[in-house]
């Protein structure tokens, strides 16, 4: 296979293990791996190195409020923040924390966040990210497993905070807003022993006092992210030094092969949450190189706008936020005349034919990105060159659009928290990858395990198995679970979960979920996410990650689904049927369930299912399924557990009208 190497041979099942494929690895890495850069031992020298470096560049940059408008993008230097971390540093140090105590970070993605983390990083303070969108349940969970001493906060989530009291107060007994505190707030504390301060009030905290910088190793953990879990608690992973040191190291090796190296005068917007992995190793990444970091303003309605403000050259991205761009294109085309439409899908036509035939995409039609695609490439800021997707699956056709339309590399890539991020991404102008993760990034090594009660061959002549992977980025163990650790953690292996499927090309796609595999009442085993991905592919539904949701179990026969109706297609449908009402009305009509009944059914037989695989009934569902209902995790994986139930009633009527 093209793009990666063979450094070790498959072996046959023994010993009660299954088999395993060749071990590979990237072709960028057929002579090892990137070495280490000398000096470089802690995320901390990350940051260090950059301010002795790049001691005037832009860091950090957020929206200055004018007049109760927006404005223009406000900058701090890496000095600037380099002084601001070090007197944080000192008020944590000051509060009693010490090297290995752990730190609690709260909310939206702003500069206060990453000079917190960076002054953790300083001291060898775990930092301890909680996501935005978490509930009060999740966070006490967290600050008390995680035996948070002190927790920084966005100013609107303090009253969460203290709702986890007096459960995490056995270790908690400092929060610090990274705005403003209220009297009231301070006094309810006060209550628990509690100390509460403005981000102002602490920089002020150790004035005059100075710690000693601890010294810190490659392995020591840096931090403990929790999973978002789709089932039971979220799992704490450890993370040290050692593992995002080599992973940039990784990337940065696969950028400069493939002619995209990251510079100085690189600008990121940072939207994506910080308590998740993706964000979190870009950032860091973009501060190896002394780049720049601007924030959103944490409305997902005004990303567009800041993104216009702030002109990124290098955009990432999950699926959902690419969706919104990709509807909100066809929307504009539509709406601007025959004439307009039909230039566009011409040019669209002749760019994706050259670009299939393997033209790069800014020379396969250079006059229609001039004349036509240039104005998409304007309402992103007019100077992206890279757009990364990742955290879930992007759907096929929105990736080649956007490959064609964006005058961008638009590449797809797969990680775990586990696993540090990015372990694969496909690689620019390479179209045969659409629809695959790309290849392996050159820091790990890669080999399929096979699975025999899925019917997964890891040595058949078209590979497919459990994705396992071994390196230096992999975690270090969950917190406080070895159980679980031994069980994904054999050999130096870590079991993903995840099933891969190698291309000729040598990237990976991924096609199934080794755990979402159920039996029927007859016998036959199930491999749902699967099925998902095939019935996904029916215009009919919402080409979101997460738009059918399969059940089926063993004291039933047949599969049913929960599905989210593509509003226009079903609307268009029953204006051509002659059926009136509006979206929610039309989801309750018998005659749309049997639409998009058959339209599943359609599918099914295109793709050769067998008969247990097809759907016998479905409920149609006009509002997505989303996190404020718990339905999916804040990177947007379904919660099975929770869907069930959610809709253990609907689900236990189409059984009953099914039979």
């Amino acid at each position: 296979m093209q793009n990666v190497v063979e450094v070790e041979p498959g072996r046959p099942a023994a010993d009660g293990r299954p088999s395993a494929g060749p071990t590979y690895r990237s072709a960028f890495a057929r002579d090892g791996f990137p070495p280490p850069v000398p000096g470089l031992d802690s995320c901390y020298d990350i940051f260090r190195m950059a301010v002795e470096k790049y001691p005037n560049n832009r860091m950090l940059g957020h929206r200055e409020t004018v007049d109760g408008k927006a404005g223009a993008y406000v900058w701090k230097t890496y000095k600037e923040v380099f002084d601001i971390a070090k007197r944080i540093g000192n008020s944590i140090r000051s509060c009693g924390l010490t090297k290995g105590s752990r730190c609690g970070i709260y909310g939206a993605n702003c500069p206060e966040w990453i000079i917190t983390m960076e002054a953790c990083n300083a001291h060898g303070i775990y930092c301890v990210p909680l996501y935005d969108t978490l509930g009060a349940g999740a966070v006490e969970f967290i600050l008390c497993h995680a035996e948070v001493e002190i927790a920084f906060a966005e100013e609107k989530k303090i009253e969460l905070l203290l709702k986890t009291l007096p459960k995490s107060n056995e270790f908690l007994k400092t929060i610090v807003s990274f705005g403003k505190a209220t009297q009231e707030q301070k006094e309810e504390a006060s209550k628990y022993g509690l100390s509460i301060y403005s981000w102002d009030e602490f920089l002020s905290l150790a004035a005059g006092q100075e710690f000693e910088l601890p010294d810190k190793e490659k392995t020591d953990i840096c931090t403990i992210m929790y999973t978002s879990g789709t089932t039971g608690d979220p799992k704490g992973v450890l993370i040290s030094n050692a593992s995002i040191i080599c992973l940039i190291a990784g990337v940065d090796r696969l950028l400069n092969c493939v002619n995209e190296k990251l510079a100085e005068s690189d600008v990121y917007m940072s939207y994506l949450p910080l308590a998740h992995i993706f964000d979190r190793v870009v950032e860091e990444l973009f501060i190896f190189h002394g780049a720049s970091i601007g924030f959103w303003r944490g409305d997902v309605k005004l990303l567009v706008e800041d993104i216009g403000v702030l002109k990124p050259t290098i955009l990432c991205a999950v699926p959902r936020v690419l969706d919104r761009i990709f509807s909100g294109l066809q929307a504009k085309i539509s709406s601007g005349g025959f004439i307009k439409s039909a230039l566009f899908n011409l040019a669209y036509k002749f760019k994706q034919f050259r670009m299939m035939r393997g033209a790069k995409h800014d020379e396969a039609a250079a006059i229609c990105d001039k004349v036509v695609f240039s104005k998409v490439k304007e309402g992103l800021g007019g100077n992206v060159r890279v757009i990364l997707s990742g955290a879930a699956p992007l759907a096929t056709h929105v990736e080649e659009y956007l490959r064609v339309v964006t005058c961008a590399h638009v590449i797809q890539g797969y990680g775990l928290t586990e696993t540090c991020a990015g372990s694969f991404v496909s690689l620019p102008n390479q179209m045969s990858m659409i629809g695959t993760v790309g290849p392996p990034v050159p820091n790990i090594d890669v080999r399929l395990e096979s699975v025999p009660e899925m019917d997964y061959d890891a040595l058949a002549s078209t590979a497919r198995g459990e994705i396992c992977i071994k390196g230096e980025t992999l975690f270090s163990g969950y917190y406080k679970r070895e159980d679980l650790t031994k069980e994904v953690l054999v050999d130096g292996w870590f079991h993903t979960g995840d099933i891969g499927e190698w291309q000729p090309d040598g990237s990976m796609k991924i096609i199934d979920r080794k755990k979402n595999i159920f039996k029927l009442s007859q016998g036959e085993y199930v491999a749902v996410e699967n099925l998902e991905n095939i019935y996904g592919l029916v215009s009919a539904i919402d080409s979101v990650t997460f738009h059918i949701w399969i059940y089926g179990n063993s004291f039933e026969s047949f599969l049913v689904a929960v599905v989210n109706p593509n509003k226009e297609a079903l609307e268009s449908w029953a204006a051509a049927n002659g059926i009136s009402g509006d979206f929610e009305s039309l989801c309750q009509n018998p005659k749309a369930k049997e639409y998009i009944l058959g339209e599943l059914s359609r599918i099914g037989k295109e793709k050769k299912l067998k008969g247990f695989e097809f759907i016998k009934d479905v409920h149609l569902e006009p509002v997505p399924f989303d996190m404020d209902r718990d339905l999916i995790t804040p990177t947007y994986k379904k919660k099975r557990p929770q869907l069930l139930k959610y809709y253990q009633g609907i689900i236990d009527n189409m059984y009953k009208s099914a039979k």
